[in-house]
């Protein structure tokens, strides 16, 4: 026969059981909760503004990009995101110029990702944070290279250098265009010149301005001796038809003029007529 322990052991408490039951449901109900959220948030993604998103499910990227907003995706695919905005890169670069000199040239080149082409891009270069370094930067420094080979040295250092700028953007457009990002401006920073280089343009530019100055000087002058060898000209001309108009007769009737004029007026004077050079009065005052 069991003794009373034994027989108690074997008492099943119904309330017991319940609450257990009760606890395991709980567990497995929170647990497909928590299931049902993360399927669903993975199902969702937001593209931030002024961005573009390529959906990529298995290694295949849809066509079209996702604009900016809220998306409902496959749970398994991943959003790529690329922004539209003008990014800028800096970058120092070592060039060589036409007279096979080193001169470093500190350049920033920003640009931004033609949105036509974004699933293109991301198809053959990768995600955004690779565009850089994939594409953008070689270029800029073939580009910077292509510039500077044909330029001397002087041309980075005066105001040429609106000239490069301009050279750059061309060619970088050039080879990026077609894949997928526009360049909208690249401009020098800087331009660091050996030492010794620097002197050499700084006096040659100087000397140059002061030679543009005396050639200045120079060309005024040569105006200025134009300018009096016309007026000596004009002078002489109405001295010859001046000297041609007059002659005894009328000097000696403005005389009589003269005469006759200083004979009105009220100072005392002596007049002695038919005395003076020419015939004319001779007038005397006190």
């Amino acid at each position: 026969m069991m003794s009373s322990a034994a027989q108690e052991a074997t008492v099943h408490d119904p309330l017991a059981e319940v609450a257990a039951s009760f606890s395991v449901l709980r567990v497995v109900g929170v647990g497909a909760v928590t299931a049902a959220v993360g399927t669903g948030l993975a199902c969702v993604r937001v593209v931030p503004v002024g961005h573009l998103a390529v959906s990529d499910l298995f290694g295949k990227a849809e066509k079209e990009p996702k604009p900016s907003g809220l998306h409902v995706k496959h749970p398994l695919a991943s959003f790529h995101e690329f922004s539209l905005k003008t990014q800028k890169v800096d970058v120092t670069v070592s060039s060589p110029t036409s007279e096979g000199l080193s001169v470093e040239l500190h350049v920033s080149v920003q640009y931004r990702i033609d949105p036509t082409k974004v699933v293109e891009l991301y198809e053959t270069v990768g995600s955004a944070e690779v565009v850089d370094q994939t594409i953008v930067l070689p270029q800029l420094h073939a580009a910077v290279r292509g510039v500077t080979a044909t330029r001397e040295a002087k041309a980075l250092y005066t105001s040429e250098r609106e000239m490069i700028r301009l050279d750059l953007i061309e060619s970088l457009n050039a080879t990026l265009n077609e894949r997928g990002v526009t360049v909208e401006d690249c401009p020098l920073r800087a331009v660091v010149l050996p030492q010794r280089l620097t002197e050499a343009i700084e006096r040659k530019l100087q000397m140059e301005q002061e030679s543009e100055k005396m050639d200045w000087v120079i060309k005024k002058e040569k105006q200025e001796a134009e300018r009096k060898a016309i007026e000596a000209k004009g002078i002489a001309d109405f001295q010859k038809i001046v000297a041609h108009g007059i002659d005894e007769k009328l000097l000696r009737w403005k005389g009589i003029e003269a005469t006759t004029e200083l004979a009105k007026s009220n100072n005392a004077k002596v007049v002695v007529v038919g005395q003076g050079k020419d015939g004319l009065p001779l007038i005397l005052g006190k």
